[in-house]
């Protein structure tokens, strides 16, 4: 069963904790995982990108030259694709490409994710991060007491806006909630901070 040390704010060791194995500790599954980020990437795609095709391009109505006698090839306007100035050939249009899992591989992905980190040792637990008001030179601090400088993801079991607001100006630290927690996320960030309250409530739902 895996163990972690709780640590606290200053980042001296007050505890551990035991760790769910069906969770923390199973085999990761590295297919699974690229086809969960390849979703998570697509599903933020804007696919607002358009290009015009010969048909809506203005101008060209008019034949360029007629059909015989000059010894070049027919063309019926200059708005085809081969002209500069003409339409695109197989013109991008605007489409939605996000698309859809099912529900046990994006699990089987957040346990592979979360095992990955584990076993990499980039997982840190804390007994609690909580902030009066959001400064960002106190959640630097904090970072640097656990080691924890350079992208962080900080996980918390419920809204912190004072968290949050801490860590949005420093480069690379981003806070999140139980609740939102996702693969590309987890993989993106170096080091995987979260507090035992947070932990405890992903073994909760998950277990």
């Amino acid at each position: 069963m895996p163990k972690l040390d709780v640590l606290n704010v200053s980042g001296e060791k007050i505890g551990d904790i035991d760790l769910n194995p069906g969770i923390f500790g199973i085999e990761v599954n590295e297919y699974v995982l690229h086809d969960v980020v390849k979703n998570y990437l697509a599903n933020q795609r804007q696919g607002t990108q358009s290009a015009k095709t010969r048909a809506e391009v203005r101008g060209g109505g008019k034949k360029p030259f007629r059909q015989k006698g000059t010894g070049r090839a027919r063309q019926g306007t200059t708005r085809a694709p081969h002209y500069v100035g003409g339409g695109v050939a197989f013109a991008p249009k605007p489409r939605d490409y996000s698309y859809k899992l099912p529900k046990r591989v994006k699990r089987l992905a957040l346990f592979s994710a979360l095992s990955a980190k584990v076993a990499a040792g980039e997982v840190i637990v804390l007994d609690d991060i909580a902030m009066d008001a959001p400064k960002t030179k106190d959640m630097i601090k904090i970072l640097s007491n656990i080691k924890a400088e350079k992208k962080s993801l900080i996980v918390l079991p419920g809204v912190s806006e004072n968290v949050v607001r801490s860590s949005n100006n420093i480069p690379g630290v981003e806070a999140t909630f139980v609740g939102e927690l996702n693969v590309y996320d987890i993989l993106n960030h170096n080091n995987f901070v979260i507090t035992k309250k947070a932990l405890e409530t992903i073994e909760e739902v998950y277990a």
